[in-house]
């Protein structure tokens, strides 16, 4: 497995390397097939009642889907130690998913949830307006390499669109240590989002593509009208 560590703000010393190739080594036990492993380290400024502290982003590369996890602490050492752990958590857990996934149960599909307005799975539907603000990500954002550090960051990220059962969504959300993942939907083929609920419940919203075409012709409509 390939190890790449790039840093941003401090350098990244021989002693540093050598402590993160050694620690990796239980990522290759534990996932043989990866590929590698990709470290960025951070150092953030000191700023306004914070003393600064380094952040260390992981990404394990492999044959399946991205397994990340991040974490903050006061140095590089104590972050990657709180970063690597959770990496490994995130492994064992994909790896027990997979080993009971035939014993699932068939998941509630979109038609039946929305059937009764969703009140099978608890959960209220978002509007439109929210999903496409999601979806094209027009909601505003503070660029890293632009902003000064802060305690509140609103990152943005752009990826290309994934087919994908509720199922496999799930495996990888769980996997990048999010609460939500956008994915195109195998079965509908719209867009989705799946999150976490408690426990190991799970909620699908999708956006209706064709709504949403409706909805904008009839305020065309409307505006042309007036």
């Amino acid at each position: 497995m390939e190890i790449a560590i790039t840093a941003r703000g401090l350098d990244i010393t021989d002693r540093f390397r050598e402590y993160s190739a050694e620690k990796a080594q239980k990522i290759a036990a534990l996932a043989a097939r990866a590929i590698a492993l990709d470290i960025k380290v951070t150092r953030h400024a000191p700023g306004k009642g914070s003393a600064g502290d380094d952040r260390v982003e992981l990404t394990l590369v492999g044959p399946g889907p991205l397994v990340r996890a991040e974490a903050n602490a006061a140095d590089k050492y104590a972050a990657f130690d709180l970063a690597i752990g959770r990496l490994l958590e995130r492994v064992r857990e994909g790896k027990d998913r997979r080993k009971v996934h035939r014993g699932r149960r068939r998941p509630v599909s979109l038609s039946e949830a929305s059937a009764d307005g969703f009140s099978a799975v608890d959960i209220t539907p978002a509007s439109v307006d929210v999903l496409n603000a999601v979806a094209t990500g027009s909601i505003p954002v503070i660029a890293d390499e632009e902003a000064e550090w802060s305690p509140v960051v609103i990152r943005s990220k752009l990826f290309a669109p994934t087919s994908l059962t509720a199922d496999e969504a799930v495996d990888h959300m769980e996997l990048v240590g999010h609460d939500f993942f956008l994915f195109i939907d195998a079965a509908t083929d719209r867009p989705s989002v799946v999150y976490r609920r408690t426990g190991w419940a799970y909620g699908v919203i999708a956006l209706d593509v064709e709504a949403t075409v409706v909805t904008a012709t009839a305020q065309q409509g409307r505006r042309a009208s007036r």
